[in-house]
């Protein structure tokens, strides 16, 4: 997915990490979206991309340039070939990537481009097609793979009509990675079911889409930072996995991003209807992958803290996205201990 990658604008939220203490303040919704970091700092976002395709603008409309703007994107999912898929030997195939110009730039005349690792047949170049702010984009290449067996990754960036590489997230480099032949994925291939929701405070047409895969990844790399720390792996436990299922499909569904519920719920209401009696929980929430979701989380001291936190024992994870909602998929993670 995301070595460095995509900008992204500052936007303010509500604080990101929910802690079991007496009830909040009711937070304003920011305009923007990483739901990781404090108010005071800017949101984390990495993305995966890559050149020359054939790509499909959400909507299609006239777009021109303009000046004295700001550049920023999201990756809002995958749409095909996963990190780690399986390819055979010197197969052709597409790969398309969702997302988001968050800025106000207009991007007209905006490039991928080629920078290091594999390039698995891809242009040196490949034009991005043009999208309005606020604009989604599904863009597609076709790359070949190689014929020897190995895990194979390309690096990208993304330049603007000066030449210019730009930020996605904090950092500029995004990758595409696959499995040639008889090696194991480092991670699991995304499996994804779509489920009706009827949340209590909005959105009564909603069915968003699960990922089974998100969430165990999601877990693994969160206990993989944990033992590389001292400290105990979590435990999944069900309750936990309930309230943060709920919380993101409601997020998803009446497209905000923020602690505090559409129906006005907190973590520690959600918790309390799950079922879960204690009271030392936190919560984080991000949005897309799971490694945009660590990589945000470990670019803030504070939400890395409750990672790393030695008091908490047990995890829960929901993903939910849906693609009506600004910023695709969504993802809640609580947190609880003894």
């Amino acid at each position: 997915m995301y070595k460095k990658t995509f900008l992204i604008l500052i936007l303010f939220l509500s604080s990101c990490i929910s802690i079991g203490v007496d009830a909040p303040a009711t937070p304003t919704q920011s305009g923007f979206v990483t739901a990781t970091l404090i108010p005071t700092k800017a949101g984390f976002v990495p993305a995966t991309l890559t050149p020359t395709f054939e790509a499909t603008l959400l909507p299609t409309l006239a777009v021109t340039e303009n000046a004295n703007c700001k550049d920023s994107a999201i990756l809002l999912r995958d749409v095909t070939i996963p990190d780690d898929t399986k390819i055979n030997a010197g197969e052709k195939f597409t790969k398309t990537w969702e997302f988001q110009n968050v800025g106000d730039c207009n991007w007209v005349g905006y490039t991928i481009q080629f920078d290091s690792g594999d390039q698995l047949s891809a242009p040196q170049s490949a034009p991005v097609p043009d999208t309005a702010p606020k604009g989604i984009v599904q863009v597609s290449i076709i790359l070949t793979a190689p014929i020897a067996d190995g895990t194979y990754q390309g690096n990208f960036t993304l330049h603007n009509t000066n030449g210019n590489s730009i930020f996605i997230g904090t950092e500029k480099i995004f990758w595409l990675r696959i499995v040639v032949g008889n090696i194991t994925p480092q991670t699991p291939i995304a499996s994804t079911t779509r489920t009706p929701y009827v949340p209590s405070g909005g959105n009564s047409n909603c069915s968003y889409t699960q990922n089974s895969s998100y969430v165990s990844q999601i877990i693994s790399l969160i206990n993989q930072a944990r033992v590389a720390a001292k400290l105990n792996s979590l435990t999944v436990n069900a309750q936990l996995t309930s309230a943060a299922q709920k919380h993101s499909a409601d997020m998803a569904c009446n497209n905000f991003l923020n602690h505090t519920g559409s129906d006005g719920s907190y973590i520690g209401d959600r918790l309390s209807d799950a079922g879960y009696t204690s009271f030392n929980y936190y919560e984080i929430i991000a949005i897309g992958t799971p490694q945009n979701a660590i990589d945000q989380w470990r670019a803030d001291a504070g939400h890395w803290e409750v990672v790393l936190n030695p008091t908490i024992t047990q995890i829960g994870v929901g993903y939910a996205y849906y693609a009506d909602s600004d910023f695709g998929g969504y993802i809640t993670v609580d947190f609880g201990g003894n």
